[in-house]
C-alpha cells in the first residue's frame, strides 16, 4: 500500500509520467525528418547561458531553464512595458504587483509571495549582472540593453544562496567590447507614450573598453478621475534609467565595473472600488476602465542606484573571482486603498462608487536602504573529466520603512497614523559544486552550501491610526538566527550528439521573515508582541527529469521536463480580511507538480515559431490552518472554523497567484526584399488559467483566465541596421481583474490596457 503522502496524487503522478513519455515519439519523428527538407531551412543559433555560474550551452545544463533575448525581448517590451511583460511568456512564470511598476512579485511553479510589505522576502531570487537584488523595490529595474534573461526553475540554493527555493531570474547586460557598436530607439504611441532607449560601447585603449546605455519612458494619464480630488487622472508615469560599464582585459586579470541608476515617478497601483459583481467574478455591468472616482492622493516615487565590481584573476589551473555589489533604494508610494470616495456613514449620496464601509488611504516609504554583497569564488580551469567551483558569500542589508495612514474625509487628506520598521539582515555562506564525466556520455553534478542568516527587527507606532487596535508604543523587537544546508545532485546522459536526458534533485530554503504592519494590527495581534509576526524558515525538496534536444539539423530545439516538489513550513501571508491585518504564517506542507515545455523551430525558411507551455498543480496541506476571510462582502467557499468566526480552513487550496496552465506562442514570418532588406510580421500570444488572489477561495476573488496578444509589423533595411515597426500590445484590449483588496469592498485592479505605436531603431 502506498504511503498517505502519495495516495493523494495517484492520477496526477501518472499524468507526469505520460507527459514525459509522450515527448519521446516527437523527438524520434523529428530526428527522422526528410534530409531535403532539413537542408533547405535556416538553423538556430546555440544559446549560451550562465545558469551554473559558468558559460555553457543551454542544452547541457541539467536544470529547467528558459532564455529570452534579442528580438523577442524588444518585442515583448514594446510600448514601455516594465518587467511584468515577462509574465506568462515563460513556462511556469507569473509576475504581478499591487504597487504597479515599482514592486513586482515573481512566482515560479506556483511558489511566490503575495506580501506587499516593503520588508517582504520572495522565494524567487532576482540576480542582475551577478548581484542579487533582495529588496522587492530593486527587482523592477527596467529591461534594456540586455544580452538575455534566464529563468531557472526549481531550487538554486547551491550556487545562488538563500531565498531561491522556487528559482532564479537572471538578467545579463550587454557588455563592453573592443568592437564598437550601439543603437538608438524611439517610439511614439497612444496616451502620449514616448520611449527612448540607446546604448554605445567600444574601446578606450587596448586594454579598456566601455559601454553606456540609457532609457526614458513616459506615458500620460489614461484614466480620468470623476471626483474633484487631489488627482485629475491616473496611470501615467515618467521613468528613466542609465547604466555605464568599464571593462579592463589584461593578460591574467579582468575587471568589469558597473554603475546604474533608476528614477520613476507616476501613479501608484490604481484600486477600483466595487468593480466585481457580487456572487460572480465578472466585472459589474457598464464598467468603464477609463474612469474612476477617487478622493485619495495617488503617486509613486522611486529612486534606486548601485554599483558592482566583478574581478577575475587567471591563476593557471584555477581562476579566482571577486564580485562586490552595492545597492540602495528610496521610495514613497501613496494610494486610495478603498478605491472610491467618501464612506457609507456619511449618509446617502456620499458612499462613492458603490458601498464603501470606511475610507482607507495609506502610504509606504523606504527612506533608508542599503545592501552590500561580497562573493569570492574559485573555479577550475580545464581539469579534464572533473570541474569544480567553491566560494564564500557575504550579505548585509539595512532598511527602514515608514507606514502612514491618512484621513480622506478631511480637507487636505491629513496624516492620521504613523509607524516605522527597521531591520538589519546579515548572512554568510560557504559553497562548493562539482561535475564529473563518468563516461563520454554520462556526467554527474552536485553541490552543497552552508548558510547562516541573522535578522534584527524592530517596529514602533508613533501615531495611532483610527480603527486600529495598535496604540502608540514600541519598539517591538524580533531576533532570528538560523542556519541551513542546501544541496543538489543531477545527472546528464547524452543519447547522441543532439539529445540529452537529465534528472535532478535539489533542496533549497528561505530564511525567516518578519513583518510589522502595526498601523492595522488586530487586538489579538497587538497582544502578541505588538502586532509583529514572524514566519520560520521554509524548506523545499524538488525532483525533476527531462529531455533537451536539437532536432532537424538544428532547425528545432526542444526542452521538456516533469517535476514535483514538497515544501515544509511554507511561508505564507494572510493579508486583508475583515480586520485588515497582515500576518505571516507557516503552512505545514505544500505540494506541487507539473511539466514544462520549451519548443523553438523554423517551420519554413522564413517562419520561426516558439511555444512555451506549463502545467502546475499546487496544494496546501495543513488541516488546522485557518485565515480570515474577506471583509468586503465576498462569497467564501472554504469551510468556516465555527459559525460567525470569520476564519476559514484553507487545507487543500491551491497557492495564490498560481495558474494551473500557462501557454505562450510566438511566430515570426519574414519576406525578403532584395539582398539587404525584409518585411516581417511578428505576433505573440500568452494564456494563463484562472488564479486565486488570496489564500482562501472566494467566488469574487478568483481571477478569470486571460489571453493577451501582441502584433508587430516591421521593415528592416541595410542589413538590419535600420528598422521601422508598427506595434500593438494587448491588441484585443482584454480587461481582467488581476488582483484585489478584500477588507473594505469588492476592490480590484486590472491588467495593462491596449497600447500601440510606431518605433524606429538604428543600429551601428
Amino acid at each position: 500500500m502506498p504511503s498517505p503522502a502519495f495516495r493523494q496524487f495517484p492520477l496526477r503522478r501518472h499524468r507526469l509520467a505520460v507527459a514525459l513519455l509522450t515527448a519521446l515519439p516527437f523527438v524520434a519523428a523529428a530526428q527522422d525528418a526528410p534530409t531535403a527538407q532539413r537542408e533547405s531551412a535556416t538553423t538556430l543559433d546555440a544559446i549560451q547561458v550562465t545558469a551554473q555560474r559558468r558559460v555553457e550551452n543551454i542544452q547541457d545544463v541539467p536544470v529547467s531553464i528558459t532564455a529570452v533575448g534579442g528580438e523577442k525581448l524588444d518585442v515583448l517590451g514594446s510600448g514601455g512595458g516594465d518587467v511584468r511583460f515577462l509574465s506568462g511568456r515563460v513556462p511556469s512564470l507569473n509576475i504581478e504587483s499591487s504597487y504597479g511598476r515599482a514592486f513586482p512579485r515573481f512566482y515560479i511553479r506556483g511558489l511566490g509571495n503575495t506580501d506587499f510589505d516593503l520588508n517582504a522576502s520572495q522565494p524567487v531570487s532576482l540576480v542582475y549582472d551577478e548581484v542579487v537584488q533582495e529588496s522587492p523595490l530593486l527587482k523592477g529595474f527596467p529591461v534594456f540593453d540586455l544580452e538575455r534573461v534566464e529563468v531557472l526553475r526549481g531550487p538554486q540554493g547551491t550556487l545562488f544562496g538563500r531565498n531561491t527555493p522556487a528559482g532564479v531570474v537572471k538578467f545579463e547586460s550587454a557588455k563592453p567590447a573592443q568592437d564598437a557598436d550601439g543603437y538608438v530607439q524611439f517610439a511614439l504611441g497612444n496616451d502620449g507614450m514616448f520611449n527612448f532607449e540607446g546604448a554605445y560601447g567600444g574601446p578606450l585603449t587596448e586594454r579598456w573598453s566601455a559601454r553606456a546605455s540609457a532609457l526614458y519612458q513616459r506615458r500620460e494619464d489614461s484614466v480620468d478621475n470623476a471626483f474633484p480630488g487631489p488627482n485629475d487622472g491616473f496611470e501615467g508615469y515618467d521613468e528613466s534609467a542609465a547604466r555605464v560599464q568599464f571593462l579592463y582585459e589584461g593578460d591574467e586579470f579582468e575587471a568589469l565595473f558597473n554603475l546604474h541608476k533608476r528614477h520613476m515617478n507616476g501613479t501608484a497601483r490604481l484600486f477600483r472600488a466595487n468593480i466585481i459583481q457580487p456572487g460572480t467574478n465578472d466585472l459589474v455591468p457598464g464598467f468603464d476602465r477609463d474612469v474612476v472616482a477617487n478622493d485619495g492622493v495617488n503617486f509613486s516615487d522611486l529612486e534606486t542606484w548601485g554599483g558592482s565590481a566583478r574581478l577575475r584573476w587567471d591563476l593557471g589551473s584555477v581562476s579566482l573571482y571577486s564580485i562586490t555589489g552595492y545597492e540602495t533604494a528610496e521610495s514613497l508610494n501613496r494610494g486610495d486603498i478603498d478605491g472610491g470616495f467618501g464612506a457609507a456613514f456619511l449618509g446617502p449620496g456620499n458612499s462613492g462608487p458603490g458601498f464603501i464601509p470606511f475610507a482607507s488611504e495609506s502610504a509606504d516609504g523606504l527612506p533608508d536602504h542599503r545592501q552590500i554583497t561580497q562573493e569570492f569564488r574559485l573555479e577550475s580551469d580545464e581539469w579534464g573529466r572533473f570541474d569544480w567551483q567553491a566560494g564564500l558569500f557575504w550579505y548585509d542589508e539595512d532598511i527602514a520603512i515608514d507606514s502612514f495612514n491618512y484621513d480622506s474625509l478631511s480637507p487636505g487628506n491629513p496624516q492620521a497614523g504613523y509607524a516605522i520598521q527597521a531591520q538589519r539582515n546579515k548572512a554568510w555562506a560557504v559553497f562548493a559544486s562539482g561535475e564529473y564525466d563518468i563516461t563520454d556520455r554520462f556526467a554527474l553534478r552536485g553541490g552543497v552550501r552552508y548558510t547562516q542568516d541573522q535578522k534584527d527587527f524592530s517596529a514602533s507606532v508613533l501615531e495611532a491610526a483610527p480603527f486600529s487596535a495598535a496604540p502608540v508604543g514600541g519598539p517591538y523587537t524580533v531576533h532570528t538566527d538560523v542556519n541551513d544546508i542546501s544541496w543538489d545532485l543531477s545527472g546528464t546522459f547524452a543519447l547522441n550528439d543532439d539529445i540529452n536526458l537529465y534528472a535532478r534533485v535539489a533542496k533549497g530554503f528561505r530564511a525567516p521573515s518578519v513583518q510589522g504592519r502595526l498601523l492595522f494590527a488586530s487586538a489579538a495581534a497587538v497582544a502578541d508582541n505588538g502586532g509583529v509576526s514572524t514566519a520560520d524558515s521554509e524548506e523545499v525538496l524538488s525532483w525533476e527529469a527531462g529531455i533537451k534536444a536539437e532536432l532537424w539539423d538544428r532547425r528545432a530545439r526542444l526542452g521538456f521536463n516533469v517535476f514535483r516538489y514538497d515544501v515544509d513550513d511554507q511561508q505564507i501571508i494572510a493579508v486583508g480580511g475583515g480586520g485588515n491585518t497582515a500576518t505571516l504564517l507557516n503552512a505545514d506542507k505544500t505540494r506541487g507538480q507539473g511539466f514544462e515545455l520549451d519548443l523553438e523551430a523554423y517551420l519554413a525558411e522564413n517562419l520561426l515559431v516558439t511555444l512555451g507551455s506549463s502545467w502546475n498543480d499546487t496544494e496546501i496541506q495543513d488541516a488546522d490552518l485557518a485565515v480570515p476571510g474577506c471583509g468586503g462582502g465576498c462569497t467564501v467557499t472554504d469551510p468556516e472554523t465555527a459559525p460567525g468566526s470569520g476564519l476559514y480552513l484553507i487545507d487543500g487550496n491551491r497557492l495564490p497567484q498560481a495558474p494551473e496552465w500557462v501557454h505562450a506562442v510566438t511566430a515570426r514570418y519574414a519576406i525578403p526584399v532584395g539582398e539587404s532588406a525584409e518585411f516581417y510580421v511578428y505576433t505573440d500570444w500568452a494564456y494563463r488559467s484562472e488564479v486565486d488572489f488570496f489564500l482562501y477561495d472566494a467566488v469574487e476573488f478568483t481571477g478569470k483566465s486571460m489571453v493577451e496578444g501582441g502584433l508587430r509589423l516591421g521593415y528592416l533595411w541595410n542589413q538590419g541596421d535600420y528598422e521601422v515597426a508598427l506595434f500593438g500590445r494587448n491588441i484585443t484590449d482584454t480587461t481582467r481583474v488581476v488582483g484585489a483588496i478584500d477588507f473594505n469592498n469588492l476592490t480590484g485592479f486590472l491588467n495593462e490596457p491596449r497600447t500601440y505605436g510606431i518605433e524606429f531603431t538604428a543600429r551601428f
